[in-house]
């Protein structure tokens, strides 16, 4: 049986594709003009780079100029910035935008050709850098740590550093890793049942991860250790956590609220390891809570509404009926600097929890701030 050759991928057509457009682009430059002399300038800070060069006209093209002034800049071949290249007319038009002509594929083509240089005179280009930065493609994988003996259901990375992350797992389990150096801290054991979720509190002391076996369960993320007991309350299994805003918490007393396939929300004393509030209205199973920071709940269900709660007294504010079916997940505007609280890019954590409050309630109101009033999206 003859082998049937594939049919090339996308890419490899947008690059056929690619290829002969350059080629039908393609304009001959003539072998017989010589050199000319170009002078690089910066056109951010108008400095020359380096001397007069001379520059055979069948090569100064826009590639081969890029390649020069990297080159000249001392930039490694690694490093190599592309650049824009243009240059100045001498004789000022009426329109000033005109006066600036981009070298588009070489300088016969945009300058010598159209008349406005000729091989005798010395060339002044201004050259700009158009990509600073290099953007990797994210179509590989950089790293991976095995450990887990059955699927992944969830992941957080620790508010406070990105070194940290927390996994649950069908395997019953969950587990702490260090991402620096792709190798698992602890595993927490206790569950008996599929590890749908997991949640580190904002101050990072706590991990809580909720299962199928209908339990929420705390553990200690520096040591991998239970803190006590499962909570328990709910009648199926546990499919989303949010813990309580750190500058809303009362002094050493966290609150954790727990949805279920059981239609409701439960507000957990952490400490107490009792039930505060249960959040009854929803019809359907409850896909994903958020604890806002302004004091307000938002749920959603498999019923096609979300639901906003008050926090502190557990009443219904309104429900949102717009959706023609499940909500699955819900995202606040502010929910990077509630999760993180005090922990910010500069590493600082304060000293004291009054100026730990202070600080992740300064956040908070940073970012929920639109127009001189706070509004959580």
């Amino acid at each position: 049986m003859a082998t049937v050759i594939p049919p090339p991928s996308k890419r490899q057509r947008t690059a056929i594709a690619e290829r002969a457009r350059e080629q039908q682009d393609v304009k001959e430059i003539p072998d017989n003009l010589g050199s000319v002399r170009v002078q690089f300038f910066d056109q951010a800070t108008g400095k020359s780079t380096g001397g007069a060069i001379s520059i055979p006209v069948a090569d100064a093209t826009v590639k081969n100029l890029e390649l020069l002034v990297n080159s000249l800049l001392g930039n490694h071949a690694s490093e190599r910035i592309p650049y824009r290249f243009s240059y100045q007319r001498e004789a000022p038009l009426n329109d000033a935008t005109s006066n600036i002509l981009d070298i588009t594929s070489d300088i016969y083509q945009s300058l010598l050709l159209p008349g406005l240089k000729t091989t005798e005179d010395s060339i002044n280009l201004q050259y700009t850098p158009q990509a600073i930065f290099r953007v990797r493609a994210v179509s590989r994988c950089s790293s991976s740590i095995p450990g887990h003996g059955e699927a992944i259901l969830a992941t957080q990375f620790s508010p406070a550093s990105a070194s940290r992350m927390a996994s649950g797992c069908g395997d019953n389990t969950a587990r702490i890793w260090d991402c620096d150096t792709g190798t698992p801290l602890h595993t927490l054991k206790g569950h008996t049942s599929w590890v749908l979720v997991v949640s580190w509190s904002p101050d990072n002391s706590t991990i809580a991860t909720g299962s199928m076996d209908n339990t929420v369960r705390l553990w200690n993320p520096q040591t991998g250790e239970p803190l006590g007991q499962a909570l328990k309350g709910h009648t199926k299994w546990v499919r989303s956590l949010a813990w309580e805003p750190y500058h809303l918490q009362s002094p050493g007393r966290p609150r954790l609220a727990s949805a279920s396939k059981d239609c409701t929300v439960r507000i957990w004393d952490v400490v107490s390891k009792r039930i505060e509030t249960v959040l009854s209205g929803h019809k359907g199973s409850v896909s994903c809570v958020r604890w806002g920071g302004t004091g307000k709940i938002y749920t959603s269900s498999q019923d096609k509404t979300v639901k906003i709660w008050n926090a502190a007294t557990g009443a219904l504010i309104s429900t949102l009926t717009a959706h023609a079916h499940w909500v699955n997940h819900l995202a606040l505007s502010t929910d990077f600097v509630l999760r993180t609280a005090y922990h910010d890019h500069t590493g600082h954590i304060p000293s004291s929890d009054q100026e730990k409050v202070a600080k992740a309630n300064s956040r908070f109101t940073t970012s929920a701030t639109i127009a001189g009033d706070i509004v959580e999206k």
